[in-house]
């Protein structure tokens, strides 16, 4: 029994031993096969166990294996998983081939994603990559000129105002034409919410930094997914999400500078003599007369107007009292990390931008926290959960006297600080000495802040039922609070006249959105022949728009400023509404043979904001593509890798109207001297619906030489009808107008883009370029006209906002008249171009249009060993812009607002040949509003320029960090255009509606420069 139990013992510690001897340890380290790089968080398991390991900053890895019939497991995103046995080796170095299909470009398309390969539709997407360290506020700027058809514009340069976006042209007259903005699958408010000044920017409350990609969906096939809302293209943005592996680290900061992008010369004191007193000598008015106002506005003392020798002569550039040198910097903190159940992605971030007009800035704290866990092999669970502060310095619109621009109208004899007060110029003892107020007092007395708190979410469940079949349910929310807080100081009542004493204005405005998808996702493929792709779901969204403002007058001191402080509580308001929208949407997506490919989209929504007998509208499109590249005819072409034909139509809507439109309204705020009563204000219209665009698209996608070159040309047509038009009714029905479905009109145009990669050895070299043309016109809108800004309208057969207007002809030789062409129509049809002195005689005709021909973009981007370097260039063609101060600021001394100095061209004698007309104040010598203050504002410009420079690892290694990167950005470096005003980028901020291409004292944008540090750990 002794002999059995210790052979047994020795038997034991054999098999122990013989185990322990055959463990050993394996290291190595795991590089890419496409350039040898090291690939750090490779999992490495052995097979069969639960034991592994990842690789570090270097691709480096040690595990200890059990045996030497051990078979380690390589697994990589992006690249083929390896298995490889241990054998008798201790060093095992491994080389991962990338895996083609995975690294094949994925679009983000609306409840779920497709690869390029596959996609029937159009879609544009801009990566992290191309925008991220930009000197901007807002996404839409980051983008602009990346994406072919999408036309970007900033209103002017005030920071955090509005920005203009149109995907393929305007589909809508009097609706929304801004996109549908959709973030981690939360449609979203974009909006502008402000009552105070220009609009306001909803869109720069998000963190561009923290965007992994925006998705640009422009056709109905790619659109009609989201149905009612799709006529003016939908742009999905999805945030950055955590990766297995090692937890990173990683710190961008940027700190730059800014100047005004252009500028304008305005008349010293010793040309505003000589051309005011011309003027009024012209006109039959003394000259004496114009020495009395000089006087008055030299604050008295000839000497600053008529002595240059004088100690106190004064010539101010009041340009520059409002243009400075802005700042900006910006500090973003990212971690991400997690393992194979759970991943991370959390963010911090600072931005503050001093914009390059006096009291204008920017600012913005930021956090977002996105978390994926899976529960089990089937269940799937996650957040994404951001939240943002932003404080706006504001400014008035620029159509207030108090808005900084419009100071370039004061006289240059005018000192900016009035020696005898110690304060800006502007009144003295009760009187004015300044042709206008002095916006400069508002500068220093008013304030005008926008603070908003904003927070997007949403939370996830997903199901995978089936290997084919998942479920996944989102519930998520926008809620946005926007505090508006003015405040005039006595000092500015001026201009103010309510603010004898000071006024406070205060407004609240709360938005709250909430929005549920559920849905099916099916994926399937049989016998490599049949490949399916199906969502099926609904949606729901509804929305809360609460609103207060309130009024205080009479305050002790500029001390005080709260409402409370006000001995007059001068008025209060308060407004709530609601919309609502419920869908069901499905999306087939069929591949036969690898080749032929086909696509079904349908949606029906249901709105609250249109009429009862049309509460419900279906949007469906289809698509269809053949991958001849796939063909044999095609392979046997070695030049082509890639060819693909695809064609799509459906219909999108436009829902964007206010809530009760369809409704019959009364309002209860007509109360008199304290009896409530109320009126009825709107006529209900039970037949109200949705506007709706039909969308053709065929497009032809190609690459040659193993897709080193690559091209996509799209064409499309977009036909809207039941458009959205306020008509005349009857004035017998006690109202004007009524809100009903009226007239068509189309978009048409072409899509190019072209894509290079002249890689060779350490040098890579990608470039792309891409360029539209869209042609709009308004096909029908039952004989109406609209007019809006100062010569636009919406007329049938031309361009939505197209200028209409008399046409300048130049001057007279013989007397300096201002000169405008007939335009009349002669007995026998045709046009008579004979000239008249007389706006009043000369017809009204097309002068130009606001929309331009073409916009485009060209990038570079080159790195070599650790330098990288890019450029983008971006450009607009044919458009005109209208100068709606033209008639203040260039009106050969008509009044006395200061002049540009093209203003001393102007006619003095027979015989001169200028443009300009003869000085006569008062004269109205060619300020009628015409084509003499319209131009082209076609420009190009060098939209982004960055250098940077990556250490290598030989020194991060040393500075234990995983990447060190230094860089300097310019935006808006360069501008090459022929308008002469500020900035040919412009619509100012104070006109809505069919108003396109106007300037009217809009500050120029700002071109900056900054330099970053890139940190990773």
């Amino acid at each position: 029994m002794k002999k059995l139990l210790l052979m047994s013992f020795l038997l034991v510690v054999g098999i122990l031993f013989q185990s322990n001897a055959q463990e050993r340890k394996i290291t190595g380290k795991i590089t890419s096969s496409a350039d040898g790089s090291a690939l750090p968080s490779v999992t490495v398991q052995v097979v069969g166990t639960t034991k592994g390991t990842q690789t570090d900053a270097l691709g480096n890895y040690s595990i200890i294996v059990p045996s030497s019939k051990s078979v380690l497991s390589f697994r990589f995103v992006g690249f083929i998983t390896q298995e490889i046995p241990v054998g008798s080796q201790t060093i095992l170095n491994v080389t991962l081939k990338e895996d083609s299909k995975a690294l094949e470009e994925v679009l983000v398309v609306g409840y779920g994603t497709q690869t390029k390969t596959n996609l029937t539709g159009n879609v544009a997407q801009i990566s992290s990559k191309s925008i991220e360290g930009l000197p901007v506020i807002s996404t839409e700027q980051a983008i602009q000129g990346r994406a072919a058809g999408v036309f970007i514009e900033s209103g002017n340069g005030k920071v955090g105002q509005g920005v203009k976006i149109r995907i393929r042209g305007s589909s809508s007259v009097s609706a929304g034409n801004n996109p549908l903005y959709v973030v981690d699958g939360i449609p979203i408010t974009s909006n502008d919410q402000s009552t105070t000044g220009g609009p306001t920017n909803p869109i720069a409350d998000i963190n561009f930094n923290d965007i992994e990609s925006i998705d640009v969906l422009k056709d109905a096939a790619a659109s009609a997914i989201y149905g009612s809302r799709a006529s003016n293209g939908v742009v999905l943005i999805t945030t950055k999400r955590g990766k297995a592996g090692k937890t990173n680290v990683n710190i961008n900061y940027f700190s730059g500078s800014s100047e005004a992008t252009g500028h304008r010369d305005f008349l010293n004191t010793a040309q505003y003599v000589e051309l005011f007193t011309e003027a009024r000598v012209n006109n039959g008015y003394s000259a004496s007369g114009g020495y009395t106002r000089f006087d008055r506005y030299a604050l008295g003392e000839r000497a600053r107007w008529q002595d240059p020798t004088s100690a106190n002569y004064t010539s101010t550039n009041w340009e520059k009292q409002v243009l400075r040198t802005g700042k900006i910097n910006q500090f973003d903190l990212s971690i991400t990390g997690g393992n194979d159940k759970t991943k991370f992605y959390a963010s911090g971030s600072y931005s503050k931008q001093d914009g390059i007009i006096v009291k204008n800035s920017f600012e913005r704290i930021s956090s977002r926290l996105n978390v994926d866990h899976k529960a089990s092999d089937k269940v799937s669970l996650g957040i994404n959960f951001s939240m943002a502060r932003t404080f706006n310095t504001r400014l008035s619109n620029d159509n207030a006297f108090s808005t900084p621009m419009q100071i370039i109208a004061l006289a240059p004899l005018s000192p900016v600080i009035d020696p005898r007060t110690g304060e800006y110029t502007d009144s003295y003892n009760g009187a004015v000495v300044t042709q206008y107020y002095n916006p400069l007092l508002s500068i220093k007395y008013t304030d005008n802040n926008t603070e908003v708190y904003r927070s997007i979410g949403n939370v996830y469940g997903q199901w995978n039922i089936l290997p084919s079949l998942s479920f996944r349910s989102e519930y998520g929310y926008d809620m946005l609070f926007q505090n508006e807080e003015q405040y005039y100081g006595k000092e500015t009542s001026r201009n103010n006249t309510t603010a004898v004493n000071g006024e406070a204005y205060k407004t609240n405005t709360l938005m709250f959105n909430y929005s549920t998808n559920n849905f099916f996702t099916f994926n399937k493929n049989l016998n490599d022949l049949h490949d399916i792709q199906a969502v099926a779901g609904m949606s729901y969204q509804q929305s809360k728009r609460s609103y207060l403002d309130a009024t205080a007058r009479s305050f002790p001191s500029d001390s005080y400023k709260m409402l409370i402080s006000g001995a007059t509580k001068a008025d209060a308001n308060s407004t709530e509404n609601f919309y609502s929208f419920l869908s069901y949407f499905g999306r087939v997506n069929y591949k036969l043979n690898n080749k032929y490919l086909f696509g079904f989209t349908g949606r029906v929504d249901a709105s609250s904001r249109f009429g009862t007998n049309n509460r419900y509208g279906f949007f469906p499109s289809a698509s269809a593509g053949w991958l001849l590249s796939e063909e044999e005819f095609i392979k046997n072409i070695p030049q082509i890798s890639y060819l693909k034909v695809r064609a799509s139509y459906g219909l999108t809507g436009n829902a964007e109207i206010n809530n009760y439109a369809a409704l019959g309204l009364y309002s209860a705020s007509f109360g008199y001297v304290g009896t409530p009563g109320q009126r009825p204000v709107q006529l209900a219209n039970p037949d109200l619906k949705w506007e709706k665009t039909a969308q053709t698209d065929i497009g032809l996608e190609v690459g040659f030489l193993n897709n080193r070159i690559s091209a996509e040309v799209d064409y499309y047509t977009k036909k809207t009808t039941d458009l959205l038009l306020n008509v005349n009714v009857p004035g017998t029905s006690g109202y004007s107008t009524l809100l009903k479905n009226v007239g068509e009109l189309e978009n048409k145009g072409w899509e190019f883009v072209l894509r290079t990669d002249n890689s060779f050895g350490d040098l890579k070299w990608k470039a792309s370029i891409n360029a539209a043309t869209n042609a709009n016109k308004i096909l029908n809108l039952q004989g109406q006209v609209i007019t809006g800004g100062f010569l636009n309208r919406a007329v049938e057969g031309q361009p939505l906002g197209v200028f209409v207007g008399p046409e300048y002809a130049g001057v007279d030789p013989a007397n300096g008249d201002a000169l405008y062409y007939k335009n009349t129509k002669n007995t026998d049809g045709s046009i008579d171009r004979g000239t008249t002195n007389d706006v009043n005689q000369a017809e009204y005709v097309v002068i130009g249009n606001p929309n331009p021909k073409w916009i485009g973009g060209f990038t570079n981007e080159f790195s070599y060993k650790g330098i990288d370097f890019s450029f983008t260039f971006q450009g607009v063609y044919g458009n005109s812009v209208y100068n709606g101060a033209g008639k203040f600021m260039s009106a050969n001394g008509d009044f006395y607002d200061n002049q540009t100095i093209d203003q001393m061209s102007r006619w003095q004698k027979p015989g001169d040949i200028t443009n300009v007309p003869q000085a006569r104040y008062l004269g109205g010598n060619g300020t009628a509003e015409s084509s003499r203050y319209l131009q082209d504002a076609s420009y190009t410009r060098l939209k982004t320029i960055t250098l940077g420079y990556t250490f290598p690892s030989s020194v991060v290694n040393k500075l234990k960090l995983s990447k060190l990167r230094v860089y300097a950005t310019a935006n808006n470096l360069l501008t090459f255009t022929k308008y002469t005003g500020w900035d040919p980028e412009v619509n100012t901020d104070y006109l809505g509606g069919v108003a396109a291409g106007n300037d009217f004292y809009s500050a120029p944008q700002p071109k900056t420069i900054t330099v970053g540090l890139n940190l990773g750990f």
